[in-house]
């Protein structure tokens, strides 16, 4: 079992915008990244990264929320460039639908495994303008959250089965936002926090995001802010990545240029 990252691009905004006490001189890039589990019984990638029509996606949005981005490879060229057996990929697990977690789906075309609280929202919400349009067509595997609490959020799902990829409801964000904890064999553990915080400052200074921006992107700020504290406590024995924080990833390695031939 592994963990590789794949940085699809970025966009770039204020720090005013992107958390409290940030600087309007301060300029901020976003990750788009994708994570790859690789695992015996089937591969898995958190959220999808940019996708090959990004651009395209960004004009669905409204005016206030464009940003200036930069498209590198998609997870899906990344993935074929190096030799990586498709098959293999059981789907996408997404954090939640908004744009930035979801684009890259219109050039994996895979299955897309997300809750019943997440396929309402991104069915009606206007934020889930984007993800209507990349996922049409798509496979949609609906996990149940049909375990107990895990780390002080209320519900979880066990994906494999052994405890290595747990997906534990948060909401707040969105109805049916995650986080997603992995734990290799090393014993070294992740939690993947999606936009509890969109960057460090949430986890190092418990910085939230500003006001205005709880209100636009924020369904529930009171229950952002229990996952968020909740967040900085497990930072002490686990590593947590804000899914927007380009440094955040920087522990794990970046996709081989050719991937290694698995035997099970």
């Amino acid at each position: 079992m592994a963990l590789y990252r794949l940085p699809t691009g970025t966009y770039t905004t204020r720090a005013v915008f992107a958390v409290t006490g940030g600087s309007v001189r301060d300029k901020r890039d976003f990750a788009a990244t994708a994570v790859l589990i690789s695992h015996p019984n089937g591969d898995l990638l958190i959220d999808a990264g940019f996708g090959e029509h990004v651009a395209e996606h960004i004009k669905m949005l409204a005016r206030m929320e464009r940003a200036p981005h930069r498209l590198g490879r998609t997870a899906a060229q990344q993935l074929d460039a190096a030799g990586y057996d498709r098959s293999r990929l059981l789907g996408v697990l997404v954090t939640h639908v908004h744009w930035d977690h979801v684009s890259g789906l219109d050039s994996l075309r895979v299955p897309v495994w997300i809750n019943e609280a997440e396929i309402r929202y991104g069915a009606d919400d206007s934020h889930g303008r984007v993800f209507r349009a990349v996922s049409q067509g798509l496979e949609t595997r609906e996990y149940a959250f049909d375990g107990p609490e895990y780390l002080g959020f209320p519900a979880s799902f066990d994906f494999y089965g052994d405890g290595s990829v747990i997906v534990a409801l948060a909401a707040g964000h969105t109805p049916g936002s995650v986080v997603v904890f992995v734990t290799l064999p090393s014993g070294k553990r992740y939690a993947f926090i999606g936009d509890l915080a969109w960057q460090m400052d949430g986890i190092s200074r418990g910085a939230e995001r500003p006001w205005l921006m709880r209100r636009v992107a924020d369904v529930d700020a009171r229950t952002v802010r229990v996952g968020l504290q909740r967040s900085i406590a497990l930072s002490r024995v686990l590593q947590v990545v804000p899914a927007h924080d380009v440094a955040a990833y920087d522990s794990i390695p970046l996709l081989p240029s050719r991937f290694p031939s698995v035997t099970l």
